[in-house]
């Protein structure tokens, strides 16, 4: 994905798109993945998140999405529900 997004501000180039806003509410389980992955997605992938906190800063967007705590909190009670953590 990277390399799609390449130097441009947005996958579609200078402005918000149908891709950022298709690929966007991924950022809020990035939070998640890193808890239970046991790794960086900012070290891994710096361009994503640097896009992802970009998308971010539009008010429409951020408004939209949920907390990335509250979807991790969510998580954790599923597994818990679900006999995967005791």
């Amino acid at each position: 994905m990277e390399s799609q997004l390449g130097d441009k501000p947005y996958f579609g180039g200078e402005e918000l798109g149908y891709v950022d806003i298709a690929l966007v509410p991924y950022y809020s389980w990035f939070y998640t993945y890193e808890q239970f992955g046991n790794i960086s997605i900012e070290a891994e992938c710096p361009k994503l998140v640097e896009w992802a906190k970009r998308c971010m800063k539009k008010e429409s967007v951020s408004k939209a999405l949920p907390d990335p705590v509250k979807v991790h909190d969510f998580v954790v009670m599923l597994r818990k529900k679900f006999g995967v953590d005791s």
